[in-house]
């Protein structure tokens, strides 16, 4: 089935064709690793993971190589060392377990490699040289910086001309570049922090240059895709394309995506608006990852997205409605099946989540409405199939509806062992008054031949 993606650059929906089928590639830029992930920063991992598993489906999970990276030099992570009064690394290492556990948590798939920024700063030692060498970077006391007046094709990504650029005001420790909009290959060494040499004086890497030297080291350029947030079109994606064009002579991606904002309540995630969240804290909340998984996708990778409480309530109770049509087969046997093809289509046209979700929940009723046993065993192998593709469904359902009712679920249980041994008994008054205090609790119990299975109430 052919993928349709919409590229920044081109600002239009085209269809995807990698340069070589059989080894597929694609970068994202992963977090800088100096405090924990907020849900606003779980987007990208979620919707290039989506892209992950539709990419695999389609050339072969050994076909797709998948890189995202982890910025563990950088001016947070520096301030961060100081302000602690511990090694870079000690921070650095403690906050890459905890992404990996909570993006782990939301059923991320771990990429094929995850570079470090700190693994490969001689490569970023050669883009700069080799930049110096062509007149496009400039070495002055405070650092190595790139001339943006000898790119005529700078701001291509983002649609800012030369007049418009505001990224390069000048800020603290640069007063010596060229022009406010030169960006920083290299800055100098200064006391007390981690510096490595190089021909143009001992320092460490701007931010730009990392991913473009990883891209390099990895996967070699020009790669399929690249992928971020719509935060980082301007001025992190411009200025890789910026250096690696000029080091290499050639495109640094072919398709380039982003994904939109995500706003708390309507409102810019802000650290002084006090107003993020985190997916360790909502996983400790009692969410589910899943739960967390579906709301990030249930509105389109480019559209921006609200996170409240509703929209997770929204996504539990899909969810709920998916595990409850498992729950109801759980004896009956998936038949081998694959995602149905107005599911990947879906998922193909640009990654139409909303499409997909409503997929699902057709699966689902058809899944409730089948009486046969072939028609069962098809119907949950389909939605099987589909779900594994979306991320979700991961659970055993009856667990799944154990977990969100916390330390209430051993009293269900024992309330639903009750009804058992009443209808058992043919105490009937006793069983519907049962059934009626698990209602009240927002239970539905299901029968069947081989016994009493419950949910929660849709």
């Amino acid at each position: 089935m052919q993928i349709q993606l919409t590229n920044t650059l081109t600002r239009r929906k085209e269809a995807f064709a990698p340069a070589d089928p059989s080894r597929v590639t694609m970068y994202v830029c992963g977090p800088t690793v100096y405090n924990f992930a907020h849900i606003g920063n779980a987007r990208p991992p979620v919707v290039f993971d989506l892209l992950f598993r539709l990419l695999r489906h389609t050339f072969g999970e050994q076909a797709v190589i998948y890189a995202r990276n982890y910025t563990d030099i950088d001016d947070k992570i520096i301030a961060a060392s100081l302000e602690r009064g511990v090694p870079i690394g000690d921070i650095t290492r403690a906050v890459e377990q905890a992404y990996e556990t909570d993006m782990g948590a939301l059923n991320v798939l771990t990429p094929t490699v995850r570079p470090r920024a700190t693994e490969n700063v001689s490569a970023m030692v050669e883009v700069i040289a080799k930049l110096i060498a062509k007149g496009t970077a400039y070495v002055v006391p405070s650092g190595v910086y790139f001339s943006v007046a000898a790119d005529a094709d700078y701001g291509k990504l983002s649609g800012r001309s030369q007049d418009e650029l505001k990224a390069g005001a000048r800020i603290e420790g640069e007063d010596d570049k060229r022009h406010p909009s030169d960006f920083a290959l290299w800055k100098m060494a200064k006391p007390g922090e981690p510096q490595w040499q190089a021909p143009f004086g001992a320092g460490r890497p701007g931010w730009h240059i990392e991913c473009s030297a990883m891209i390099e080291s990895e996967l070699g350029s020009p790669i399929d895709i690249h992928g971020g947030g719509i935060d980082l079109i301007f001025p992190h994606h411009e200025n890789e394309i910026a250096q690696s064009e000029s080091a290499h002579g050639h495109a640094l991606a072919h398709v380039w995506m982003h994904n939109g904002f995500l706003t708390m309540d309507k409102e810019k995630m802000s650290k002084s608006l006090g107003n993020i969240i985190t997916p360790r804290e909502l996983l400790q909340q009692g969410w589910h990852g899943e739960t967390i998984r579906w709301a990030l996708l249930s509105a389109h990778y480019r559209a921006p997205l609200d996170w409240n409480e509703d929209l997770l309530k929204q996504a539990q109770a899909s969810l709920d409605r998916l595990y409850g049509a498992l729950l109801r087969l759980k004896d009956v046997p998936p038949a081998q099946a694959e995602a149905p093809s107005a599911f990947v289509a879906a998922l193909a046209d640009d990654l139409n989540t909303p499409v997909a979700i409503a997929e699902l929940s057709a699966l689902a009723t058809a899944a409730n409405i089948a009486k046969k046993p072939a028609e069962q065993s098809k119907a949950k192998g389909e939605l099987a199939a589909a779900a594994a593709l979306f991320g979700v469904l991961q659970d055993d359902p009856e667990h799944w509806f154990r977990a969100s009712f916390g330390d209430q679920a051993a009293e269900i249980d024992s309330l639903v062992a009750d009804r058992v041994a009443a209808r058992a008994a043919k105490d009937y008054a006793t069983s519907d008054r049962l059934r009626d205090e698990l209602a009240a609790r927002g239970v539905e119990v299901m029968d069947s031949p081989s016994g009493s299975t419950w949910r929660r109430k849709g």
